[in-house]
């Protein structure tokens, strides 16, 4: 993942970071994948991907079982370590804000709760869609929801790094980032208070998904700044 001081180059948080995904993030985990899995289904035609601060692997494995092609990306070495000796599929060191790939090289481009620990959010959804010719998937931690405030409240270095979104503020990063080239907008939540909820379209799950959907033949005008 790329952030302006990484924790995750901290190789013993690497070391232990799939093992939330094994214990208590089952549940978390498993809504995630379907939410993101509907929207991925807006993609029929999709065949390969890049997920972009993909970490050790976890959600690049996923996109693999589904069919896809994809490359996982990050700039944390020890992160690429651990993905790679869980999986094999192909990872690259590199930063969302400069993707070392040529325009449209990828159908799908996706960020799985990377987002939030990108310097340039707005730079980086911008370099996502020049590499994209379908679209981008989006997961990201609601801003507001109680699953963030535990977070917040936890101490760990490794949140205190992080930028959350709100639904509103997501909405206006991705329209004012890619400009005319969003052709549709599509999203979901997930990860309620209450046991036994899925996703729905209400903003408050702890768990936002989005599916963007771009427009052939525009390509957005990559610049500067901070979102």
């Amino acid at each position: 993942m790329v952030v302006c001081a990484n924790p995750f180059n901290d190789p013993v948080v690497a070391g232990h970071y799939e093992q939330w995904y094994m214990g208590r993030g089952q549940g978390a985990a498993r809504l995630e994948k379907r939410l993101l899995g509907k929207l991925l289904a807006g993609f029929p035609n999709a065949r390969t991907a890049i997920e972009i601060g993909c970490g050790a692997g976890y959600f690049t494995r996923w996109l693999a079982s589904r069919g896809l092609e994809v490359v996982g990306l990050d700039l944390s070495l020890p992160m690429l370590r651990e993905a790679r000796r869980m999986g094999n599929e192909p990872y690259v060191l590199g930063d969302a804000l400069k993707l070392p790939f040529a325009e449209r090289s990828f159908d799908l481009v996706v960020f799985v709760t990377a987002l939030e620990f990108v310097a340039d959010q707005a730079l980086a959804l911008i370099e996502a869609s020049r590499v994209a010719r379908c679209g981008l998937l989006l997961g990201v931690l609601n801003r507001w929801s109680l699953t963030t405030l535990s977070y917040r409240l936890s101490g760990r270095d490794l949140w205190r790094s992080a930028r959350f979104l709100s639904l509103t503020q997501l909405r206006r990063l991705i329209l004012s980032s890619l400009n005319e080239r969003v052709l549709t907008l599509q999203w979901r939540a997930t990860l309620w208070p209450l046991p036994g909820v899925g996703d729905l379209p209400l903003p408050w799950g702890g768990f936002i998904g989005a599916a963007i959907h771009l427009a052939d033949g525009v390509l957005p005008v990559v610049r500067g700044g901070a979102s």
